[in-house]
């Protein structure tokens, strides 16, 4: 019998050059659709045992634990970001601990890719494709936020400075890398984020 075998929604594509920031894929994360309510006791205590860290609250947040990040999506919601190999055993553990509790832990790792701008220039970039102002001081690390981005569904989480995550749906990973590339091309900095 076959096994599923998974490849990278950009599989066999070049890293984008010519571009003032890096632009790559992110293929080694996996990723686990978490639900519930705040307000459940045992719910929240059930995933802070699995995860190691506590469920944001705070809308646009993000806690991490070692290789273990939780995004805030919405008051019931988050995204469990781990290591692509680790996500189904997570994602078995969160519905063993919250059997009889109202939630849902969903392993959805094919479910989006993970794009990633690293550089100087990255929010600039960013800037190019949504209405958000990037230079907004809420934009710090760990900030997570639901976008139309390039005039698709999207989610971005500012990771460092000058590195961001933006997840999109895999049927639209080569048009956001196209995007971003156009969006990034040597010659058309504005130089916005320059320091000095």
């Amino acid at each position: 019998m076959l096994e599923p075998q998974f490849e990278p929604a950009l599989a066999g594509r070049a890293e984008p050059a010519n571009t003032y920031i890096t632009l790559r894929e992110i293929s080694t994360r996996g990723m686990i659709d978490l639900r519930g309510h705040t307000s459940d006791r045992k719910f929240m205590a059930a995933a802070k045992e699995v995860l190691g860290v506590d469920l944001p609250k705070a809308p646009r947040t993000s806690h991490g634990f070692g290789d273990v990040k939780v995004l805030w999506l919405s008051p019931d919601q988050w995204l469990v970001i781990c290591a692509r190999d680790k996500a189904p055993e997570l994602a078995a553990a969160l519905s063993k601990a919250l059997a009889g509790i109202h939630s849902l832990a969903v392993d959805v790792s094919d479910m989006r890719a993970i794009l990633r701008l690293e550089g100087e220039g990255a929010r600039e970039v960013m800037m190019k494709s949504t209405s958000l102002d990037f230079s907004d001081e809420d934009f710090a690390p760990g900030y997570v936020r639901r976008v139309r981005f390039a005039e698709i569904a999207a989610l971005f989480n500012i990771v460092e400075d000058n590195v961001i995550d933006v997840y999109v749906f895999r049927s639209y990973a080569h048009y956001a890398m196209d995007f971003l590339t156009k969006a990034a091309r040597k010659g058309s900095e504005v130089g916005l984020f320059k320091k000095g």
